[in-house]
């Protein structure tokens, strides 16, 4: 049996969330930059390429997760080092992940199609290990940055605030690159934001692995050998921890309503960019461009300022649990309010749902992140040692991760259904009705689902209080 010299601290240091937090701001820069890129690619003023051969190039590496997240979450749960077991991984994803965005977006608008797809595919298949190595070991810090069942979700919430500025400052790049007082065309536009948000990527990436800290695990028993042949002799243990991790039924729970919620909104996200775009403003790209930034930009600000703080207060008056299924439910009301806030006579009303849309995916990743930690204490008291925070974050993020490339594919299949055109300045009334029907319907029927799965859901604060008395207790801590 393991035993840690002492405890770990209920409070986390503000610095040290802060460091978190710039970790998720970039886990949050590089699919929010992704998706303005691929909307660009889509337009027939940037890229004009094929919305299905769009919606595959950031589709199909996804699927690679489905190797390297549960692998990255073993080898990081195994390892042992001066350092820690996370952090060195974080330094070197970091600036693995900085430099492969920007090789990626070097391409040109008048290359062939196909010679465009290839290059985005290979090098977007790179960026999902690059990104692995960084992202599942910063997850799993998380989990392990502090043992108590409030201060879980008060680090969660931190950190999900400053992730949100990510939503806050991405948007704009609809309407600085096609500035041609910056840019002669979009595809230079692309180019050179890729160059700035590779080097942004770097520095903010390695923040974690400087500042923060987890457990001490130098005494940690049952860990396996991380070499190279390690790891391939391994390869039974990894599925192996994965089935038993699949055992834990509160995390499937959450996985499950996770994935409802997040892709339910990820298939529709770039809708609302052609629906005020084409719907709003006739297709003048001109005059859309302020609208279209300002409100996800709006949504994220008022998600960071004001729905996350609200949650934090509801999980800790009321339990995680009861705040998800609220804050859920509130954003509902919030998608069935789009319906009249694009509204082409009045711009303004565009800002009608976001104060009750905001909730949705405020409390997704704040809440549910700070209940799979409370799990991973479960697995511990069930299963022992060693803590498997890092396998835990890695099918987590796996299912999110794999989840979002199969939505992108099929947010590119359901346009192309619907008859959007990329290469046309304007779209049929058909067209953009089926979009907003779309845009509203999916999220709903998604959000009212993961609801549903989460009324069962059973590790409250009373439980998790017992789950950590008792693993106090068997490691010997003082």
């Amino acid at each position: 049996m393991a035993t840690l010299v002492k405890s770990r601290k209920g409070k986390v240091p503000l610095g040290q969330k802060a460091a978190f937090g710039a970790g998720h701001l970039v886990n949050n820069l590089i699919p929010g930059i992704l998706g303005v890129f691929v909307v660009i690619l889509k337009s027939a003023d940037g890229f004009g390429m094929d919305t299905v051969l769009a919606g595959l190039i950031v589709g199909i590496p996804r699927l690679f997760d489905a190797l390297t997240d549960p692998v990255m979450g073993y080898i990081s749960d195994n390892t042992s080092s001066r350092f820690g077991r996370r952090r060195p991984y974080i330094l070197t994803g970091a600036i693995l992940s900085g430099i492969i965005f920007t090789i990626l977006w070097q391409v040109h608008g008048d290359a062939d199609h196909m010679f465009n797809f290839w290059y985005l595919l290979i090098f977007s298949i790179l960026l999902v290990f690059g990104n692995t190595i960084f992202s599942t070991p910063l997850i799993a810090l998380g989990y392990e940055m502090t043992s108590d069942y409030k201060e879980r979700t008060r680090l969660m919430s931190f950190a999900n605030t400053i992730g949100q500025v990510a939503w806050m400052l991405v948007p704009f790049l609809y309407v600085l690159i096609p500035d041609t007082n910056f840019f002669e065309n979009q595809p230079e536009g692309v180019r050179t934001i890729a160059i700035i948000s590779g080097l942004v990527i770097i520095l903010l990436g390695v923040m974690p692995a400087i500042f923060c800290r987890g457990i001490d695990a130098s005494k940690m028993e049952g860990r396996e050998d991380v070499s190279f042949k390690g790891v391939l002799n391994s390869f039974g243990k990894i599925f192996s921890g994965i089935k038993v991790v699949l055992k834990n039924k509160p995390f499937v729970k959450l996985c499950i309503a996770t994935f409802l919620v997040f892709n339910g909104f990820q298939i529709v996200a770039e809708f609302g960019v052609f629906i005020i775009n084409f719907y709003m403003f006739d297709g003048d790209w001109g005059a859309s461009k302020w609208w279209v930034a300002l409100f996800p930009a709006v949504t994220a600000a008022y998600t960071a300022f004001i729905a996350i703080p609200i949650i934090n207060w509801m999980a800790n008056k009321y339990g995680k649990r009861k705040a998800f299924i609220i804050a859920t439910f509130i954003s509902v009301i919030g998608y069935v309010l789009k319906w009249w806030g694009f509204d082409p006579e009045n711009y303004y009303m565009i800002f009608l749902p976001i104060p009750l849309m905001a909730f949705g995916m405020g409390c997704l990743f704040t809440l549910m992140m700070s209940m799979t930690a409370d799990v991973c204490d479960l697995d511990e008291l069930n299963n022992g040692m060693p803590r498997k925070e890092g396998t835990f974050g890695a099918i987590y993020w796996w299912m999110i991760k794999v989840g979002q490339g199969i939505a992108l594919v099929f947010s590119g299949v359901i346009l192309k259904v619907l008859g959007y055109d990329p290469e046309s300045t304007t779209q049929t009334a058909e067209s953009l009705t089926g979009m907003r029907i779309t845009d509203i319907a999916l999220p709903v029927i998604t959000a009212l689902l993961a609801i549903w799965v989460m009324k069962t859901y059973s590790l409250d604060e009373k439980r998790a209080q017992e789950i950590k008395e008792e693993l106090v207790r068997r490691r010997g801590e003082l």
